[in-house]
């Protein structure tokens, strides 16, 4: 089945108000660019967004975030965003935090078909509150459940039109785990190949995880947060 649809805008066309999206990428890296401009754009709003971060405050999901269109964020990350910042403080959407390897297992495990984990990742700190503890051998678990949603946004480095992914190094990162646990996945690809091009051993993401995938433009490699230093005077012997 060819699942190749125009651009980022035929993408999102079925998505509506109220919808939960996974969105892939750590920081500015592997994010699912042209889609969040495209969503941006429809202008959906009251969404819950799944994602490792907020991007910042002219990439990713803080242009989101700047048009008003969230409306819950489930992440574990917010630092680099100034508009996420002042949206939290100032009470106009939700946040749900999460230790970072337990986004990435309740996604895993949503993506699997599992309820839900224990994990003494968070006991004894305010993601702890309202949540099952047990006992396993002598150290306290908490109960974690598995995330699902209704879409996912994923950016892979090639695919082809039966939706068959390649992420390329640290790009993989939250893109491949997000791709399972939504009911419908749409990918954008930096290079839309052939079918029979990716070898079999080399597809990360099968394409019976995806349900749309188009061709990307215009990337960009934005630098998430400038550090620079005084170089170090010579050493002279």
């Amino acid at each position: 089945m060819n699942k190749s649809v125009k651009d980022a805008r035929e993408a999102v066309e079925d998505i509506r108000d109220g919808a939960t999206i996974l969105l892939g990428g750590f920081g500015l890296c592997g994010i699912p660019e042209n889609l969040i401009l495209a969503l941006r754009d429809k202008g959906a709003k009251d969404l819950t967004l799944v994602s490792n971060n907020a991007g910042t405050d002219d990439f990713g999901i803080g242009l989101l975030i700047i048009n008003g269109q969230v409306r819950k964020m489930i992440m574990s990350y917010g630092g680099e965003c100034k508009a996420f910042e002042e949206g939290v403080l100032a009470g106009k959407f939700q946040v749900e935090w999460n230790p970072q390897g337990t986004l990435a297992e309740r996604l895993r495990a949503g993506g699997a078909g599992i309820a839900g984990f224990y994990t003494p990742t968070g006991v004894g700190t305010p993601v702890a509150e309202g949540k099952e503890t047990r006992e396993f051998d002598g150290r306290t678990y908490l109960f974690e459940r598995g995330l699902k949603a209704d879409f996912a946004f994923v950016k892979a480095w090639k695919g082809d039109p039966l939706g068959n992914l390649v992420f390329r190094k640290t790009a993989r990162n939250f893109n491949a785990v997000m791709a399972t646990a939504a009911k419908t996945t749409i990918a954008e690809v930096e290079q839309l190949v052939e079918v029979g091009s990716l070898q079999p051993d080399a597809i990360h993401t099968p394409g019976i995880f995806v349900n749309k995938i188009f061709q990307g433009k215009d990337y960009k490699k934005p630098i998430e947060k400038r550090t620079v230093r005084k170089r170090a005077e010579p050493v002279t012997l």
